[in-house]
């Protein structure tokens, strides 16, 4: 910002940037767009490809192959040399294009969440995605947006802004339209200017843009930051320290395998060297890391399809282990779709749309419904702007032919409290007949307890506590019926001036509107659902204890012997009370967003992964408090997506559940996955350990086990990864956070199955050196052992037999397998590959259809265990 713009006037201010209050044209915007580019921050210099290229050669296993690659070309074994080098070329190529992919998607999925922007475009109305704003556009801001690029406060409504992310400052800065004449001011003391990336906390205001993308005081900050390095998740952490700790044990072995060589068989010493390669390259999972990235990166894209936005890959491990959700009511569990239902006014209870305006109450509870509220309502088109209760009360004038911007052009606002949720009030000022008028709306509660007189067709009357216990009761009644119920009021001011908090007292009563948000009929499935699947949900709103329970009765989440708590009885709860009383609670009425995370560690200390849903400003300390945070797309303020680790596209609760579906089925085939490549170099290991310690020829050369990991593996791996969510996930309990992914069953799997798979392949070894045929022994044990693990990958899709879950419902794993053979057959069989993989010139048909029976015989072992078990399972 090249401009002092703090110093100029509102006028002067639109000058500079020659703008008018009523925005800029579609066609000047455009131009704009043009001259200063899209606003947003130039991101730091990106990894190139060759960058990300050499990183895939710094791992250790990596540098185990080049190793062995070198002893090969020592030992005058050029063609292993040869293979080794263009099996990790293409490996690193295959780790460059999975890192770039991801990038690309990682973009698109921070498009789907960017931030949006309310401005004026030739006097009317639009939300356009911030990068679209440009300098001189005029932005209107709310209470829970983003500031998406700096500008000067044209018309102040008592805005507050949080300028943490600039200043250091988590204290809100209360702004104002007035010129500053100081020379030099901090950024702090701009109170006449909003910086991007800064949040609006309370009030509203009409602000000029003046910077955008790195023009802004954001941009200056960007242009000096390095770029940041992603966190890995906690998987991939495990996994590379599990690597780490192989290569070590990898060396050790190969060491004494070495040893056991030369002195004990009596072997060459490249002949010992070459053999302690083989066993490297047998152990080495090089797959593994690529193919759990590429498990992860279709699991989120599968979820971004299903409205489920994950920003944060580790929240897909976390997903797997959510026992709790606590869930906001509206929009999230119910339509968030509000229509008015009934009214009350001059002592009568009534349809909305038998309103009778001759009535003056009624009358003038429908003026202040409609000026006491921000939001419009486009008939023709079907879309509204605004929160969804003030939808319904546009709704209700509609019903009566009035629309609701004319009317508030013929009773312009003069001045306002905004809502906020400590309050639960809105004041607007309007001059009603030449007198200053002041319309409230609000929780009944609050409201009641602040009128000091009642409005009848008679006039004005005392509020005596007769009255205020009748208006109570008919509250009551509307709320056992699971309405949402909002008061109104009015006042008299004495002057047209700024309104404080201290003019909200001495209201008159008018009386009350009720409406409905009527639960989702997808919500009631989806919350027996994640009973089923051992999860608890929870309500969290800020209605009426008795409303919310209606509701949370209606969507099975509220049962016999289950409490309803308020915000106020939180208060007076102890932790330990509240501790002790944790598990009946399901539904939390009139809660602050402090409250939550209460909530939150409450849950949290019971041990509990806890998802917590919000839309607000001030839900986002609960989201990130939350193991899993959830945002609302639709509802949800920026603040709160940036918060979240997830977010809903559809503002709907049963697409937490499927996503959490998703997290354990993501988790689970990761974990397949891993049980099939680790289980097919183990068979590797022990046909290497066998040989050496019974002093046979080296079963498998170097490119043997390098064709098998990371070219017949990988396909059957990622084809795994990409196995369907059963229905039988929700019948699981969700897995305790705390467990190793490697834990003792999948070793015990992972040692058994491969143990299998290495006595088939040294039975076939053995057929082939009868005669002293090395070449002819290694060329059976090789074969036997890829299309034993080709084989194998179908055992790996899921617990069950083969049988139940199916061969078609994953074609994936049939086309890996295809590809698989076909692969293996080239090297068997085509000339040029013959010599490279050092295929016995003996090989022939009988060999191939003693390798196929061999082979197959751990999945029919395997098979018939699972079977065995199924039954079992079934009988019990």
């Amino acid at each position: 910002m090249t401009e002092a713009y703090y110093r100029k006037t509102t006028q002067q201010a639109l000058e500079a940037q020659q703008a008018g209050m009523s925005g800029l044209s579609d066609q000047e915007a455009g131009r704009r767009r043009e001259q200063y580019g899209p606003n947003k921050l130039s991101e730091g210099k990106k990894k190139s490809a060759i960058q990300v290229f050499a990183e895939q050669f710094k791992d250790l296993l990596v540098i185990i192959l080049i190793i062995a690659a070198i002893i090969s070309a020592v030992s005058e074994n050029v063609e292993s040399t040869i293979v080794i080098f263009a099996v990790l070329i293409l490996n690193a190529i295959l780790g460059t294009v999975q890192y770039l992919k991801a990038e690309k998607s990682l973009e698109s999925l921070k498009a789907m969440s960017s931030p949006t922007a309310k401005v004026l475009r030739g006097g009317v109305r639009v939300e356009i995605p911030s990068a679209d704003v440009v300098p001189g556009d005029i932005v209107l801001l709310e209470a829970g947006d983003m500031v998406v690029a700096d500008g000067r406060v044209l018309e102040n409504f008592s805005l507050k802004v949080n300028e943490s992310s600039l200043t250091g400052e988590s204290e809100g800065v209360d702004k104002t339209a007035d010129v500053i004449e100081a020379d030099q001011v901090a950024l702090g003391d701009q109170k006449n200017m909003v910086f991007s990336g800064s949040l609006v906390t309370y009030g509203r205001a009409t602000v000029l843009v003046t910077g955008t993308g790195m023009n802004t005081e954001l941009g200056k900050i960007a242009a000096l930051m390095n770029q940041t390095q992603q966190r890995k998740t906690p998987l991939q952490q495990s996994l590379d320290n599990f690597s780490a700790k192989l290569a070590i044990v990898i060396m050790a072995i190969c060491v004494v395998v070495f040893a056991l060589s030369i002195f004990r068989t009596g072997m060459g010493v490249l002949d010992s060297l070459m053999f302690a390669v083989a066993l490297a390259v047998a152990a080495i999972p090089e797959a593994l890391s690529s193919i759990v990235t590429i498990v992860l990166a279709m699991g989120t894209q599968k979820m971004a399809k299903q409205n489920a936005i994950i920003k944060d890959l580790k929240a897909v491990e976390s997903l797997g282990s959510v026992s709790v959700i606590c869930s906001d009511k509206t929009g999230t569990l119910t339509q968030n779709k509000m229509t008015p239902q009934k009214v009350y006014a001059d002592g009568s209870l009534l349809e909305g749309e038998d309103l009778e305006l001759v009535n003056d109450v009624q009358r003038l509870l429908l003026k202040a419904a409609l000026l006491a509220s921000d939001a419009t309502n486009n008939a023709e088109t079907g879309t509204s702007i605004g929160d969804p209760t003030e939808v319904a009360l546009v709704m209700l004038g509609e019903k009566f032919g009035i629309d609701e911007e004319v009317y508030r052009s013929q009773h312009p606002r003069l001045g306002e409290l905004a809502f906020d949720s400590d309050r639960k009030l809105m004041s607007t000022l309007h001059d009603i007949d030449g007198t200053p008028t002041m319309f409230t709306k609000g929780a009944i509660d609050v409201l009641l307890d602040r009128s000091k007189w009642l409005l009848t067709r008679q006039g004005r009357v005392e509020m005596t506590p007769e009255r205020k216990e009748e208006i109570a009761r008919v509250n009551m009644e509307l709320s056992m019926e699971g309405l949402r119920v909002l008061a109104f009021a009015y006042r008299e001011v004495d002057a047209v001036r700024p309104l404080t908090l201290e003019d909200e007292k001495d209201f008159t009563f008018i009386g009350l509107i009720s409406m409905i948000d009527p639960p989702r009929p997808e919500a009631i499935q989806a919350v027996a659902d994640a009973k089923r699947g051992g999860i608890r949900t929870i309500m969290i709103t800020g209605d009426h204890k008795v409303t919310a329970s209606a509701i949370a009765r209606q969507l099975g989440i509220f049962q016999d012997g289950d409490e309803a708590v308020s915000g106020l009885e939180l208060d007076q709860m102890s932790d330990a009370d509240l501790d002790e009383r944790l598990a009946k609670i399901s539904v939390y009425a009139r809660v602050s967003p402090e409250h939550k995370i209460r909530i939150v560690n409450a849950w949290q200390r019971r041990g509990n992964i806890v998802s917590m849903t919000g839309d607000g400003v001030n839900d986002a300390p609960a989201l990130k408090k939350a193991d899993i945070g959830v945002a609302m797309g639709i509802t949800g303020t920026e603040v709160s997506k940036d918060a979240a680790s997830m977010i809903l596209a559809d503002d709907n609760f049963a697409t937490i559940v499927r996503a959490v579906v998703n997290g354990r089925s993501v988790y689970t085939n990761i974990k397949n996955a891993i049980q099939f490549l680790l289980s097919g170099n183990t068979a590797g290991i022990f046909c290497v350990l066998y040989a050496s310690l019974m002093g046979l020829p080296v079963p498998f050369q170097p490119v043997h086990l390098l064709f098998i990991n990371l070219l017949t593996d990988s396909l059957p791996a990622i084809a795994i990864g990409m196995e369907p969510a059963r229905k039988g996930l929700l019948d699981q309990k969700p897995r305790d956070p705390k467990e190793p992914i490697l834990n003792k069953p999948l070793l015990s799997r992972i040692g058994g199955q491969g143990l299998l798979i290495a006595i088939v392949t040294m039975i076939a070894f053995y057929l082939g050196y009868q005669n002293g045929d090395a070449a002819l022994a290694s060329t059976m044990a090789f074969s036997t052992l890829t299309l034993a693990r080709l084989f194998h990958g179908f055992n790996c899709r899921g617990a069950e037999s083969i049988f139940r879950l199916k061969f078609g419902t994953n074609k994936a794993s049939i086309a890996a397998f295809f590809a698989g053979v076909v692969l293996l057959m080239l090297v068997l069989f085509t000339p040029g590959l013959t010599s490279l993989f050092m295929v016995a010139s003996s090989f022939g048909l009988m060999n191939l259809g003693e390798i196929v029976i061999l082979a197959f015989l751990p999945t029919l072992v395997i098979q018939i265990v699972k079977v065995i078990a199924g039954l079992k399972k079934g009988r019990d």
